[in-house]
């Protein structure tokens, strides 16, 4: 019984080892190509140009007051 379990024991890690070190195949890792379009007047192919995205806009930020804006304050 000890045999069995120890066999089957040493198989499983004899697989794992051998699933680990094995050399991995670059078959799913093909980079896809967008499709390049032709010029109508010329035929040959055009670059594409990409629209320059804007950065958001920034979160306003509280000003604090100046000494010389709160006299003004307090003198209406």
């Amino acid at each position: 019984m000890a045999d069995l379990v120890g066999d089957i024991v040493s198989n499983v890690v004899k697989g794992v080892l051998k699933e680990i070190l094995k050399k991995s195949t670059r078959s799913g890792t093909t980079r896809r190509r967008k499709r390049q379009t032709r010029s109508a007047t010329t035929g040959r192919f055009v670059r594409k140009t990409t629209k320059r995205v804007k950065a958001p806009a920034r979160k306003q930020v509280s000003r604090r007051r100046s000494s010389a804006k709160r006299s003004r304050q307090r003198s209406r």
